[in-house]
């Protein structure tokens, strides 16, 4: 063979080799990501989300493919997304909400699926029992309806002269807390007015009737659409100068004046974390489901000085975080 021809080969070789290495290397795992709501109110929580994976060592776009599936309000999308990320034959699907659990569980038996879920999930059927899942699924329970008695307790607290409390009401939320609302109003003497509002304009019409009824205080019902409207929700109760309670610390922090209840950006950052196990080998039906142990009582003291209200040094005690 001539110098030429035995170089010119050589060369090709040498450029083949890079194609045949990257053959080799083994695809991406991929993460299917379904939720109820849009992307851009949960931006926060989805960091939360990439700390975890990335706490079990993977970072998305350099070790991992993550699939959005976000249905921006229309539950009724939620199955055909699930469908879609099965095809797609995701790794393991995140549905961090009830409703999305729900739409991933009915799509697929196999794969695994992550949640975070405000209601029982075993009274939902996603698990067998918290301590051995046993099928498909496991996750993070976070509570909000058996806190619904002690945040109307600290609404009361800080609005000594609240009777009529207006209750803010997803009907389409599968975790909905009328009857713990009405039970504990009961328990504490408070007549309620029950509001349902499924979107933005409805929350507007919301309001009317609750400053036409003359409501003392807004109890605002868990889910991810009063949270995703956080804004409009805290600028409507500035403008009507109406007290406003709600499960997640982000609507405080957008004006409302307390909120109770679980950090939700941490327990997605749980997900993550089980979601990175799960790529890792770990089995669904054998990781406990974690539950949330932690509360935390938020107060924003620049909206209770708007509304003219004193907190009292007891509740500022117990609060873990007070909004200046």
């Amino acid at each position: 063979m001539r110098r030429r021809e035995f170089i010119t080969l050589l060369g090709g070789a040498a450029a083949a080799w890079p194609l045949a290495v990257r053959a080799q290397q083994p695809a991406m795992p991929v993460i299917g990501f379904l939720y109820h709501q849009s992307a851009d109110p949960f931006a926060h929580r989805l960091r939360a989300f990439r700390q975890g994976l990335k706490e079990t060592g993977y970072v998305e776009g350099e070790n991992i493919v993550i699939e959005y599936r976000w249905a921006e309000g229309q539950f009724g999308r939620l199955p055909a997304l699930a469908e879609e990320l099965v095809r797609r034959q995701v790794a393991v699907i995140v549905a961090p909400s009830t409703v999305a659990t729900l739409a991933a569980k009915a799509a697929t038996a196999t794969i695994p699926i992550v949640f975070a879920a405000a209601e029982d999930p075993v009274r939902f059927g996603f698990v067998a029992s918290l301590a051995r899942p046993g099928g498909n699924l496991t996750g993070i329970n976070f509570f909000s309806s058996e806190l619904v008695a002690k945040r109307l307790e600290l609404l009361r607290e800080l609005v000594p002269r609240a009777a009529r409390v207006a209750v803010l009401i997803d009907p389409s939320n599968v975790g909905r807390t009328e009857k713990e609302v009405e039970a504990a109003a009961r328990a504490l003497g408070l007549q309620i007015q029950t509001l349902n509002a499924t979107n933005s304009r409805e929350i507007d019409a919301a309001f009317a009737a609750l400053v036409r009824e003359r409501a003392d205080a807004l109890f605002v019902s868990p889910g991810g659409l009063f949270n995703g409207r956080r804004v409009q929700l805290a600028t409507m109760a500035a403008r009507h100068a109406v007290p406003m309670t709600s499960a997640t610390r982000e609507i405080a922090e957008a004006g409302g004046l307390m909120s109770y209840g679980p950090n939700i950006a941490d327990a997605w950052r749980v997900v993550g974390v089980y979601a990175g196990r799960v790529l890792k080998g770990a089995k669904p039906r054998e990781l406990p489901v974690e539950q949330v142990t932690k509360f935390e009582l938020i107060i924003n003291a620049q909206t209770a000085r708007m509304l003219g209200l004193t907190i009292s040094a007891d509740v500022l005690s117990i609060a873990d975080e007070v909004i200046e």
